[in-house]
């Protein structure tokens, strides 16, 4: 079986989200498990995060989009611990209490690169494998490090034009004549 049946033919993490969305889940019962954002150094970033749930479940790492937070995952993140995951709501780079370690780190939110942050999140937690859920984050992760992605539950899809050339991100003089070239 290939990758993409693997991921087609269903994850429990699937399986738990479709259930979720067909009870109707829509309302946190206990928001409370976000008022504790811990936080950990991975990478070039301190990252803030909640992560509910048994240790030894299945890690789920639900990533939010853009404008969105960690709260929009606070009804689905309590009700997939209840049954029985590992749940990790990381503040992606530039959101709530996610920071740079060195004001000297040049700022960069191409795609690639924060997946990478993702990628350091998951070695810090010494998490090897992890099932997904989320949009262009979560893709660009199952593209380009599907050895570390169990599953991808995505929310929309993202093109990759080359996955060679987006495994890495531009310098950032490069991505700021992008910017301007209007």
């Amino acid at each position: 079986m290939n990758r993409l049946s693997r991921v087609r033919n269903g994850s429990a993490l699937m399986l738990a989200l479709s259930a979720l969305w067909s009870a109707g889940v829509c309302a946190a019962d206990d928001a409370s498990a976000f008022d504790h954002v811990q936080q950990i150094q991975a990478g070039d970033l301190n990252i803030g995060y909640v992560d509910i749930g048994p240790r030894d479940g299945q890690p789920v790492i639900l990533l939010h989009g853009w404008p969105y937070d960690i709260h929009s995952y606070a009804a689905v993140a309590p009700a997939l611990a209840k049954q029985g995951f590992r749940v990790i709501v990381p503040y992606l780079r530039g959101y709530g209490t996610t920071r740079f370690l060195s004001a000297n780190t040049p700022r960069n939110g191409q795609p690639s690169a924060m997946a990478a942050d993702i990628l350091h999140l998951m070695d810090a937690l010494q998490i090897k494998r992890a099932d997904v859920a989320g949009s262009r984050t979560a893709d660009i992760m199952a593209a380009l490090w599907p050895e570390r992605v169990k599953s991808l539950v995505s929310v929309s899809g993202y093109l990759i034009g080359s996955q060679h050339i987006g495994a890495k991100p531009l310098p950032p003089q490069a991505e700021l004549s992008s910017v301007l070239a209007c």
